[in-house]
């Protein structure tokens, strides 16, 4: 065809991006469009750290394009009338996109082809967020997971598709109306990075580093909150400013250049890539989830409704050190420690008794990569109600995780700079004499012990 449109959205890339990859073969001449949504619409999903990651990564994208012969065409608005409309300007044939695991994407993604059907011209969807796709992964009869482990076994088994080279070469047509490319000054955000460069060149540093030696020590350092132990990978994959493909298979290939420790190790963050695609699925054959909890038994669970709890949870304020220094990191940066998330919505959910709902929300309005499959699965996975083979009774102390995975105060100290003079012992348990760590420090708010308990009434009330 002489001219297609190539949508941006959760692919912000030139290296092995599959739809664009076919838009160039298919097209002599191709349009990349990235269309600015009103996005406070929607602030349940997103906040004010992964727009202004998206401005930056949007930036470095033109850039991209712009070295091998092309640019970004910015337009606001609504996705499917700003695209019909494109498509009329270019006498474009296609739109080609990367298909959206998530509900909001696909229902945009219906539109825009019944539209496009309409005015003769046709949208043609790709897979490039997953290594696998929802109906590839399937159990022996057909059917969907619901579980994890039997899941990861079965996608284990199933041929990768390999990964694609960067594009070098992208002819657009010149004079189409382009909207200026997004600041973060376009919403009336103050600039936030959090520490995190944006960009495809900046992930690609990220996954070169981790690969030269935090991947073979994986499987120890990961859940270390005070070590740079993890991959630091999850906006990158988020924003498409990595494939999952080349993830998976750069991290395949360390796991052969290594020894029996630095496989397991390589295996262990490959098992993390698994579970972002398990949560993929269970999303898009499940999207209920959005709303209610994945086990229908524990829609009937009372949930407290409590602001004061709530603004403490969400400040830092808590008493309880390790939960204090994950919300301040995260409030602080954008991002948040792993095993931090799951203690922190363990915290909200089992010893404050508030809506999972809540934290969900929190989360993806703080968080830069903010992948909504993986925040609704990790948050019903914390609250007992989601895709778990041993669900509510999995209650974590947030003392004896510090004794585990921060016991020299390393991670409470750089994120609660109130506690950096306590002794390092002194944060693994509740204060002994009833008093506080610190001055101006709470104490705990609530004892873990009598709130396990009553984590435990209410559950079995409705098991």
């Amino acid at each position: 065809m002489k001219t297609a449109i190539h949508w941006f959205r959760r692919d912000l890339r030139l290296t092995d991006n599959t739809a664009l990859a076919a838009a160039a073969e298919a097209g002599e001449q191709v349009v990349p469009v990235y269309v600015v949504s009103e996005w406070k619409k929607a602030h349940r999903w997103t906040g004010a750290p992964r727009q202004t990651f998206l401005c930056g990564s949007l930036a470095s994208l033109d850039g991209n394009l712009r070295s091998i012969g092309s640019q970004l065409v910015v337009r606001e608005g609504d996705a499917v009338a700003e695209l019909v409309k494109l498509a009329k300007e270019t006498q474009a044939e296609a739109i080609y996109t990367n298909r959206d695991p998530d509900p909001h994407g696909r229902a945009t993604e219906e539109k825009l082809a019944a539209a496009l059907a309409a005015e003769g011209r046709m949208l043609r969807t790709f897979k490039d967020a997953a290594v696998h796709e929802q109906d590839e992964v399937k159990t022996g009869e057909g059917g969907n997971f619901r579980v994890f482990t039997p899941y990861s076994k079965a996608w284990a088994k199933l041929e990768k598709p390999p990964f694609g080279a960067r594009l070098k070469k992208l002819s657009t047509p010149e004079g189409i109306k382009s909207a200026p490319l997004p600041m973060p000054e376009h919403w009336g955000l103050t600039t936030f990075t959090g520490g995190i460069e944006p960009g495809e060149k900046a992930a690609r540093a990220r996954l070169q580093k981790f690969l030269a030696g935090p991947i073979h020590r994986y499987g120890g350092t990961r859940d270390l909150m005070g070590e740079d132990g993890t991959s630091r990978l999850s906006q990158d994959l988020r924003h498409g400013l990595l494939s999952p493909r080349e993830a998976y298979e750069r991290a395949k290939q360390a796991s052969e250049e290594s020894d029996a420790d630095g496989r397991n190790s390589v295996w262990k963050y490959i098992a993390e890539l698994v579970w972002r695609e398990f949560y993929f699925q269970i999303l898009w054959h499940y999207p209920e989830v959005l709303e209610h909890e994945f086990n229908p038994k524990y829609r009937g669970m009372e949930w407290d409704q409590d602001e004061a709890k709530y603004r403490a949870w969400c400040e830092g304020r808590t008493g309880f050190p390790i939960v204090d220094a994950a919300m301040r990191q995260l409030n602080e940066t954008g991002y948040m420690h792993n095993r931090s998330r799951m203690i922190a919505a363990m915290f909200l959910t089992k010893d404050l008794h508030l809506d999972w709902r809540m934290g969900e929300k929190y989360f993806m309005q703080q968080l830069i990569d903010g992948e909504i499959a993986s925040n609704n699965g990790g948050w019903q996975w914390s609250a007992g109600t989601g895709a778990d083979a041993a669900p509510y009774f999995r209650i974590q102390n947030p003392w004896s995780q510090t004794k585990r995975y921060d016991a020299d105060g390393k991670y409470i100290k750089q994120w609660v700079p109130e506690l950096r003079d306590v002794p390092a012992k002194d944060l693994l348990e509740p204060p002994a004499d009833g008093k506080p760590l610190a001055k101006g420090y709470p104490l705990p708010m609530v004892d873990h012990g009598a709130e396990r308990d009553e984590t435990l009434r209410r559950f079995k009330v409705v098991a």
